[in-house]
């Protein structure tokens, strides 16, 4: 980038396409030609275990799927990511009751899903299993020379900092909406909520057993039937269409041998949720 000197000649600049530009300009943002994003870790799965449908459930759920994912650890690269569960429920709850701020209860459940994801990773250190900070995901490709599995929290690193949400003040952005900007940041090739549920109904089918099941549907269409609950965080829709490099979502019931493996094949092992 060429330099220029201001007519006093006392100051240079970087000359640049963003130079003297306002950054909340929507006809900048329209007008600017982006070359495509680079895709970081194109090779990679992103898996998240659940922390209320799986973690919670200790030796009913994990170690079978610790054993599925090791399965399928000389074929796949896999990063995984750990919910908060019922633990961060409860301290969100008491949070709420002494009026905390939401960056105060983001916190809460960032603690929550560390918890987590040193289970986790513990659970699979026989097999190369370690934790991780955000931090590290630029090293990445050594884990993986290395033949590790790689673990870390869900939540994004809002924190203190956590957006305010319409309603309420619990964080709108937690773990589910970390897995899928995780995807996006790295480009990676799937991205996989495992559960306890078969995938997305048009109601929790545990409170409501005539709640329809949807095997497919584009993120589009998914908001604009404003569901009153859905199986993954509402802002997960609005990434997933908004993403240069994520095309679709994959949601299962891990409590099903296979389903991991099938979904890690880029099978519909429950339900799938598209960008349009």
């Amino acid at each position: 980038m060429a330099l220029i000197r201001e007519k006093d000649g006392k100051r240079l600049h970087v000359k640049s396409k963003l130079m003297g530009e306002s950054l909340v300009s929507k006809s900048l943002i329209d007008e600017m030609q982006l070359v495509p994003q680079r895709r970081m870790f194109p090779d990679l799965n992103i898996l998240k275990i659940g922390g209320q449908s799986i973690c919670d459930r200790g030796a009913k759920a994990l170690p079978r799927i610790i054993e599925e994912i090791v399965e399928n650890k000389s074929e796949y690269k896999m990063l995984l990511t750990a919910g908060g569960g019922t633990r961060s429920r409860h301290i969100y709850s008491i949070g709420l009751e002494l009026g905390m701020p939401t960056g105060i209860i983001a916190r809460f459940g960032t603690t929550i899903s560390e918890q987590n994801s040193l289970l986790v990773s513990t659970l699979l250190g026989p097999w190369g299993g370690v934790q991780i900070a955000h931090d590290d995901l630029v090293k990445l490709p050594n884990y993986y020379s290395q033949g590790c599995i790689p673990v870390t929290h869900g939540m994004p690193p809002y924190d203190y900092f956590a957006i305010p949400p319409a309603r309420g003040r619990i964080p709108s952005h937690r773990t589910d909406v970390g897995t899928v900007l995780l995807a996006d940041l790295t480009g990676a090739r799937s991205c996989i909520f495992i559960k306890d549920e078969k995938g997305l109904y048009t109601d929790d089918p545990k409170k409501d057993p005539d709640a329809e099941f949807i095997s497919e549907i584009g993120a589009k269409a998914l908001l604009e039937k404003d569901l009153d609950d859905l199986v993954i965080e509402r802002p997960c829709l609005e990434i997933l269409q908004n993403s240069e490099v994520i095309e679709k979502i994959y949601i299962i019931n891990g409590m099903e041998p296979g389903n991991i493996t099938r979904a890690l094949k880029g099978e519909n092992a429950g339900t799938v949720i598209f960008r349009e």
